[in-house]
């Protein structure tokens, strides 16, 4: 491949061979390619936004967007290059290009070839991406050439064992069970509110969703709309133990928890530029203005480029700045992550210092008893809690005084997420339990949701208050995850330990309180 003497390698855009992945022969030289272009800021955000003080979508397009020159300079170049221009988003900071293998080839410096994989045929590049010098202090980051897989749900079915209807049982339990265990309010229910999720394959039937809440006793199911990114819609596969299994689990737990409020399901492709697109359409969506996403997927920091993890920490900045809390499943395969390298890895974006990690225990009822312990159901295959420390982000300071790594510690909370204790859904008409951290993402979102509702304005980025009031939760000194060890206090496999709802309702608002009469 020719690179042109004025190119200048893109910072943090090396890519490798997928692991598993097979050549198979050059791209088709014809198809068509969409290629998402991230630039910089026009001002530099704050690197901790000010606890309760939040920007509104319209202030931070304001002071944070991509100016209009560097997203002319772009167009520019895909005029040099043919390549169709087919959206701008300043908010965004993205301009998305669509152009032929061969056209975002040479525009780009790849060589684009195809590969087999478990997960697929896709679409893959090594090496570095090479932009014009004059782009280099513009572009942060350009996603979509390569099409792998990104990232993966982290839910498990629970092994059929004659479940039946989703009822009391004793195998698993309904979202709303699982909230009073955790003592979660119970004069709120999200009205007001919008949940953001974000789903990278499959969909919902509304027949379900109906069915579904109506059995647990709620008469008015939530209000879903599905939002297309990147050209993917609601499809559901049919497969209850595929994708729809994410997106019904996602929407059934959340909608249960907080009926009240709507709920919102971002479509895109399992893909580096879907992925974000899809995260950064939801947290500056004016329409839906969510306060609260949730996010199932993920995969190993080691997955992930250095301008991939980059972009997607600065989206869950924004969304802190603009007061959206962010909830992240931990992953389900434990310290490793599911890499064999014989390493240990977390998850991202959970990884990430802007989201709020959520990790898995196994939860037991006994009358008034609750209790967990870390969720590791290795020996039968069933799965086990994520958890560590990044390989990519240092320790912020609100972990300062809890971890004593120097590195983010990985989660910052955790829920019921065992399949032998996990949530009687309805999928594709099949009643089942699924577990997995991908259950706690969106349980916590409602949590926050509800919380959302009794203050009046969004709690926002949590972490920094979370961390200062242990009492808030039920600490789980139990168990590990294949790797890490539950203690007292925080630890790499359950966090905090789980919420103790109402307690926690009641120290966000008073820290909002507190910020609010300190700014006047």
């Amino acid at each position: 491949m020719y690179i042109p003497k004025d190119r200048v390698p893109l910072q943090g855009s090396e890519r490798t061979v997928a692991h598993n992945a097979q050549y198979v022969g050059a791209a088709d030289p014809d198809e068509t390619v969409d290629v998402t272009v991230r630039l910089r800021a026009k001002n530099q955000p704050e690197s901790a936004p000010r606890a309760h003080s939040h920007l509104s979508r319209a202030e931070y397009e304001k002071n944070y967007s991509a100016s209009d020159s560097d997203i002319r300079a772009v167009e520019d170049f895909a005029h040099e290059h043919e390549l169709t221009v087919v959206s701008t988003n300043p908010a965004q900071r993205t301009v998305i290009l669509r152009g032929t293998v061969a056209q975002v080839s040479a525009a780009f410096g790849v060589e684009l070839r195809q590969y087999d994989h478990p997960q697929g045929r896709f679409r893959g590049r090594t090496g570095p991406v090479y932009i014009p010098a004059r782009l280099e202090n513009i572009v942060t980051g350009v996603f979509g050439l390569d099409n792998r897989p990104q990232a993966k749900p982290h839910f498990r079915v629970r092994p059929s064992r004659g479940i039946a209807t989703p009822k009391v049982s004793q195998t698993g339990f309904t979202p709303i069970q699982v909230a009073k265990a955790y003592q979660f309010p119970t004069d709120t229910d999200g009205t007001g509110q919008c949940i953001a999720i974000i789903e990278l394959g499959g969909g919902y039937r509304t027949t379900d969703l109906a069915r579904y809440f109506k059995s647990i006793g709620i008469s008015n199911a939530p209000r879903v709309t599905a939002i297309s990114v990147g050209g993917r819609h609601n499809l559901p596969t049919g497969d209850p133990n595929g994708a729809d299994g994410e997106v019904m689990l996602d929407i059934e737990v959340a909608g249960a928890v907080a009926p009240g409020a709507s709920i919102a399901v971002y479509f895109a492709p399992n893909t580096d530029a879907g992925f974000l697109n899809a995260i950064t359409t939801a947290v500056h969506d004016k329409e839906n203005d969510p306060s609260v996403v949730s996010i199932s997927w993920g995969g190993s920091e080691s997955s992930w480029t250095q301008q991939a993890l980059d972009a997607y920490n600065e989206a869950l900045q924004a969304a802190a700045t603009m007061g959206l809390t962010v909830c992240c499943a931990a992953g389900d395969d434990g310290a490793s992550d599911g890499v064999t390298d014989g390493q240990k890895h977390v998850d991202f974006p959970a990884s990430s210092p802007w989201a709020l990690a959520c990790g898995g225990t196994k939860l037991t009822v006994e009358g008034a008893n609750p209790s967990d312990v870390v969720w590791n159901e290795l020996a039968k295959s069933e799965g086990t809690t994520g958890g560590g420390y990044s390989a990519y982000f240092a320790r912020p300071d609100y972990q300062n005084k809890a971890v004593t790594q120097p590195d983010r510690g990985v989660p910052d909370l955790a829920g019921d997420a065992d399949p032998e204790t996990g949530y009687q859904v309805l999928v594709d008409g099949q009643s089942t339990v699924i577990g997995g951290t991908s259950a706690v993402a969106p349980l916590m979102a409602a949590l926050i949701a509800c919380i959302n509702q009794k203050t009046g304005t969004p709690v926002g980025f949590i972490n920094p208050t979370i961390y200062g009031h242990p009492e808030a939760f039920r600490d789980v000194t139990s168990g590990d995850n294949d790797g890490e060890v539950a203690g007292p206090g925080w630890d790499a496999c359950t966090g905090m330990g789980v919420p103790i709802g109402g307690k926690l309702e009641q120290v966000l608002a008073a820290a909002q309180g507190a910020a609010k009469a300190s700014q006047g």
